[in-house]
């Protein structure tokens, strides 16, 4: 089923969205840097419960699981609830999974307009992506999160995010810009003076009727920064086209799935939904440990369903050769297209992708390979 999302904005100011941490703790700064993001969007913001709360033995979990499964369980099922925002990742969103009522979540992922509430976040948060793809059919975004550096620090991320948030998705491009695109902090949606959230935001689109010479449209003119972001590097390892699902996300945490009732039954998952993309980024791993996640997805069958692969950031992992060599040791000759250098993942500029929508991936053997939303 095409995500809503495609054609409409996910929020618009004066939703309400609730904040939550179901992964590691915060501390004040960030999460009064979050909310007052959040804020500045026009949102209304609804701090989880337990989001101050420290595991009493456990120094990497915000609260414990109860406290963390409560807050994300109650912020989902609130009738006025538009978005669930994780603050941060860290570690334990799987620790929650086996004591959540699905189908009392299932009965509340809708919103009052009819359209599915939306979830945020990423690394971590990769469990929950997984889970709320198959037990409740929702698309989500795979975005840098509120409470994490990226806020505080990149030029380009809070705009980024925040067109994903206020802006449809169909046609959008993924990835870093081939040129520079990014919207400056000064195109983020402004509710103090009621103009509507895309106000300013500049976001590329490519025409769908003619694929091969695509027709870069915009939502509003908006003047641009030539040192406002990174340019793409996206490279092709193994060149192809692919249209299907996008899927995936942090390699740990789907490597960790691997068996789970989320990712049971990975080699028939193309018969179940047919052609997928499936995505892949991860930080801090030296090439052994990447190594083995990898073989891990190779023997658990999960890229018997892919038509591509798509591979982001891996943020002070081994460097990006080592990396793309040992994918293409183990996909080289899998017959299916392979990319690199999306950003996606821990990138200090990292870009956003829902997932669970349909896209489009071409990979020329020359020239920057590409990948958009396809439209509704």
């Amino acid at each position: 089923m095409d995500s809503p999302y495609l054609d409409t904005a996910p929020l618009q100011v004066g939703d309400t969205v609730r904040l939550i941490a179901p992964s590691g703790p915060t501390d004040e700064e960030s999460l009064q840097r979050a909310i007052a993001q959040l804020e500045s969007w026009g949102l209304k913001v609804v701090v989880g419960d337990n989001v101050r709360a420290r595991h009493p033995r456990v120094k990497y979990l915000a609260g414990t699981d109860e406290q963390r499964r409560r807050d994300l369980v109650e912020a989902w099922c609130d009738p006025d609830t538009s978005a669930v925002i994780a603050l941060r990742g860290g570690f334990g969103a799987m620790r929650l999974l086996d004591g959540i009522d699905f189908d009392l979540m299932r009965a509340h992922a809708l919103r009052a307009d009819g359209r599915p509430k939306l979830l945020t976040g990423s690394s971590d948060i990769t469990a929950l992506h997984q889970a709320w793809d198959h037990h409740l059919s929702v698309a989500t975004l795979f975005c840098p999160m509120v409470g994490n550096d990226p806020f505080k620090n990149s030029r380009v991320v809070p705009a980024e995010v925040a067109g994903w948030l206020f802006e449809p998705w169909g046609g959008r491009e993924l990835g870093f810009p081939a040129e520079s695109a990014h919207p400056t902090s000064s195109s983020l949606p402004r509710a103090a003076s009621g103009a509507a959230a895309s106000d300013g935001l500049e976001w590329s689109k490519w025409s769908e009727d003619s694929p091969g010479d695509r027709t870069k449209t915009t939502t509003q003119a908006a003047q641009q920064d030539a040192e406002s972001g990174p340019l793409s590097r996206a490279r092709t390892l193994v060149p192809g086209m692919a249209k299907g699902r996008l899927g995936g996300g942090n390699l740990s945490l789907v490597a960790a799935g691997i068996g789970s009732p989320e990712l049971a039954g990975v080699r028939e998952a193309r018969e179940r939904y047919g052609p997928s993309i499936l995505l892949l980024e991860d930080v801090d791993e030296e090439l052994y440990r990447l190594d083995n996640l990898l073989l891990q997805l190779v023997r658990g069958g999960w890229f018997d369903s892919a038509d591509a692969v798509v591979l982001g950031s891996w943020q002070d992992c081994a460097e990006i050769v080592e990396v793309e060599e040992l994918f293409m040791d183990y996909l080289g000759e899998a017959g299916i297209p392979v990319v690199s250098e999306m950003g996606f993942g821990h990138d200090p500029d990292a870009p956003s992708t829902p997932l669970g929508v349909a896209v489009t991936l071409e990979a020329p053997a020359q020239g920057r390979p590409r990948m958009w939303v396809d439209g509704a």
